[in-house]
């Protein structure tokens, strides 16, 4: 079968990723590569993860909405320069130099031809992403085919110490433009007049205000009363819910910076509460702190902590049906493997990963909740009186969390003092970056709650 009406052919610019921002040159990332390809005894390892691709090269593009992601294929070689399979002409004249010592472009149609020339070589790939149309052409030139996942997974997924502080800076960026949203919400949506759609378009305003943004990292799940209900909420444009007074509004969104990206979700009360939302918002709360406070040993996977999360909904008959957390990559995919806070979580979190934070609770027909940070996973240290070093978290995104909704009979001591502190640092670290006015509201959304 022959797909007749495919799209054309990407052509928007392949943009060199600055070691300012990647923290290590490609050349190093190869060096890295073709050293895993030693101990294989591989010759070539063929990447079909545009992330992997990127990542390799430190290269970015525009393919696929809200992911700086060029549709690309490459061939990485134990020796040698690796191969990009796409058309030069949209290197930027910065790709094209960077590139030039580490690999060579090659036409997509040429493909063929490079997967006929590992004829007597071995070749590693993923089975998981590796087209089969590729396993087949390397069969029949001869190529011996080695399964194995593809080499970049893994550290790309530990972020090095560039990538963690532009972490840093792009959540407190991005922290200060949800803010100046979250207080035009306050201000705006009680008087009825504000939609999902119109909610969503002022959080866009305000995080390209920063001058800063790229995309957003996917399509704001904007969603109000009965449609925070669904997780995934799509918003239709044309028939959106109107932000009503006495409902509950869920934002879920994110932003792509050169330095970061950005995923973050808070559950905002318009008017006021029921004792049951309070209770329900709070359990959740409970559950987003639980995993952030959590201190694990080394080899701890996601699976593990996923039920610090459930623990306040499990004891009163409540659950979520969907993960914890997903790994999130450093401007590239907001969801990024191979790590995850959830029930099918397998892989062990290392330092250096990022991972959302994300409990929710769903009442369908009424009502959604879901508070979301990402989280950076830290270095393993001693614990007074303990016998092992042990793993934990750095909470990167800072936004105040909605005090209308927090039943604090509910919380420990312990949280309350979490929250307070929490607040304490959104208050600090955005108070320079937000307007006026978003500072005194500011500070009244994180005064302490003891």
């Amino acid at each position: 079968m022959v797909w007749k009406d495919q799209p054309a052919k990407p052509s928007s610019p392949i943009e060199h990723h600055a070691e300012v921002y990647a923290g290590v040159s490609a050349s190093e990332k190869l060096k890295a590569i073709s050293a895993s390809l030693a101990k294989q005894n591989a010759d070539a390892v063929f990447l079909a993860d545009p992330a992997s691709v990127c990542w390799a090269l430190n290269i970015r593009g525009n393919d696929i909405p809200h992911t700086p992601f060029p549709l690309a294929y490459a061939i990485i070689h134990r020796k040698g320069k690796a191969e990009l399979f796409t058309d030069a002409k949209r290197l930027t004249p910065e790709a094209k130099s960077a590139l030039a010592s580490v690999a060579k472009c090659v036409a997509p149609e040429k493909l063929g031809d490079q997967l006929k020339a590992l004829k007597k070589k071995t070749v590693s790939l993923d089975p998981a992403v590796v087209p089969e149309a590729v396993r087949l052409a390397l069969e029949k030139s001869g190529a011996k085919i080695i399964e194995a996942q593809d080499p970049c997974v893994l550290p790309r997924a530990y972020k090095n110490t560039t990538e963690q502080q532009g972490a840093r800076e792009a959540q407190r960026r991005d922290g200060a433009a949800l803010s100046e949203f979250l207080h035009w919400l306050e201000r705006e949506a009680i008087k009825g007049k504000e939609t999902e759609l119109t909610a969503a378009n002022e959080l866009h305003r305000c995080r390209k205000a920063t001058g800063l943004l790229r995309d957003l990292s996917f399509e704001s799940i904007s969603a109000a009363g009965p449609n925070a209900a669904s997780p995934h909420y799509h918003l239709t444009p044309g028939q959106e819910r109107a932000i009503t007074p006495g409902e509950i509004y869920l934002i879920d969104s994110g932003g792509q910076y050169l330095d970061g990206t950005t995923d973050v979700t808070r559950t905002i009360m318009i008017g006021k509460p029921t004792d049951e939302m309070r209770d329900r918002n709070t359990r959740v709360l409970k559950g987003m702190i639980a995993v952030t406070m959590a201190r694990f040993p080394k080899g701890t996977t996601g699976v593990a902590l996923d039920a610090f999360a459930r623990a306040a909904l499990w004891k009163a008959g409540f659950d979520f049906d969907h993960g914890t957390g997903h790994g999130v990559g450093s401007y590239l995919s907001v969801h990024e493997g191979p790590a995850r806070i959830s029930k099918a979580g397998h892989v062990a979190l290392e330092p250096g990963m990022i991972l959302s934070n994300e409990p929710g609770y769903y009442k369908q027909g009424h009502y959604g909740i879901r508070i979301e940070n990402l989280l950076l996973v830290t270095e393993p240290t001693s614990i007074p009186g303990g016998e092992r070093d042990m793993l934990g978290f750095e909470t990167l995104t800072l936004a105040p969390i909605d005090r209308a909704l927090i039943d604090t009979h509910i919380l420990t001591r312990e949280e309350l003092n979490w929250l307070d502190a929490y607040h304490q640092r959104v208050l600090k670290e955005l108070s320079p970056l937000v307007s006026a006015t978003t500072k005194h509201w500011l500070e009244k959304a994180c005064a302490p709650l003891t």
